[in-house]
């Protein structure tokens, strides 16, 4: 990897170059240099995305947009481009890689250490779409086409359910029956955003709460990262996401499911981020973003399962059933929810205008 660093102007020689984060998807590397300088080095996943010099224009646009509309330096990422001023290189063996300036004094947390350490993760992603209200949208490259489209989620786990490559689907029955109990209910945003029932906003689409940099002596939101799948979206995706990870009280990958449930008190302390801070909701926004917590759970599920019958392809695993252990605590969340069902609703509708 030392020659591809090589290709990026850091400021000082690298010293050291080292695993850094639990990304699913890329590999990040933290890389400090004999200067001080500290930088985060990443290979981007050719599996994930499929076409990445259109990713990196995304990136590149909304980074810079965001950058005139910031004071603090260490609100927005800041990419560093190679010495020949692309903003990524490909290496001769066809592997894409980016550098960004790290982003100092800062934490990210793989789980809320506080109440408040969700609400700053909503106040992020809330001022997040806020700030690029009047971006052009038109600009954006989907990155990862039907990435929130989950009737066409559900056409991909159909495929590899029926080819069954590995021989998996006898095994997990009961989570195959789970998923396809909630099928039609499933694609409910999906039809609401064809017939335009809901605005298209541009949207993060990957809200966890460790895709917020958080200041380390103020904890206050800083900065949102992991840029890669920002395009048109409904806000809901945005919102559902965030809850999906962030109110669980257990790890994406719990074996004990009994630790799972969704948590009401940091459901509502994220509305209470969220809201204000997107600035203007329209009432059916509001009103459907219940649906969106549980929706982009169940379909978060269903693509860990997908993946877990197809051969753990598209998700980094660290046991031969990691997929499969996140695929219930997904569904465990979703019955929960289902359990809190009205409450989630009277909650979202007092936030209504």
């Amino acid at each position: 990897m030392e020659s591809v660093l090589l290709q990026f102007p850091l400021q000082g020689t690298p010293l050291s170059c080292e695993r850094y984060g639990q990304g699913h998807i890329n590999r990040t590397y933290l890389v400090v240099t004999d200067s001080g300088r500290r930088y985060i080095f990443q290979q981007l996943s050719r599996t994930a995305f499929h076409n990445i010099p259109a990713l990196m224009e995304n990136v590149a646009a909304v980074t810079d947009f965001l950058s005139k509309k910031t004071e603090d330096p260490r609100a927005c990422l800041h990419l560093i481009p190679t010495r020949k001023g692309q903003t990524y290189y490909l290496d001769p063996a066809g592997e894409y890689w980016r550098v960004y300036d790290f982003v100092e004094d800062s934490i990210c947390l793989q789980t809320p250490e506080s109440p408040e350490d969700f609400y700053q993760s909503a106040v992020a992603f809330g001022s997040f779409q806020r700030l690029l209200l009047d971006f052009p949208a038109s600009r954006l490259h989907e990155t990862i086409p039907n990435f929130h489209n989950t009737p066409d989620r559900y056409r991909i786990f159909h495929e590899v359910l029926a080819a069954d490559p590995l021989g998996r689907a006898a095994a997990v029955q009961a989570e195959i029956d789970f998923a396809l109990a909630r099928e039609q209910e499933a694609g409910t945003l999906q039809r609401m955003r064809e017939t335009g029932e809901l605005p298209l906003r541009v949207t993060h689409n990957d809200t966890k709460l460790n895709n917020v940099m958080l200041d380390v002596k103020t904890r206050q939101a800083l900065c949102v990262i992991d840029l890669d799948t920002v395009m048109p979206g409904l806000v809901a995706y945005d919102f559902g996401d965030s809850i999906r990870f962030g109110a669980s009280t257990g790890a994406e990958d719990e074996k004990n499911l009994d630790r799972i449930e969704m948590s009401l008190p940091l459901y509502q302390r994220y509305l209470e981020g969220f809201v204000p801070a997107c600035g203007s909701l329209s009432r059916r926004e509001i009103e459907t973003l219940p649906l969106g917590a549980k929706l982009m759970t169940l379909e978060c599920g269903l693509r860990f399962l997908t993946d877990y019958l197809d051969g753990d392809h598209y998700f980094h695993i660290a046991r031969p059933e990691h997929n499969l252990d996140r695929t219930r605590t997904q569904f465990k969340l979703v019955t929960n929810m289902e359990a809190k069902w009205d409450r989630m609703r009277q909650i979202a509708e007092s936030f209504l205008p």
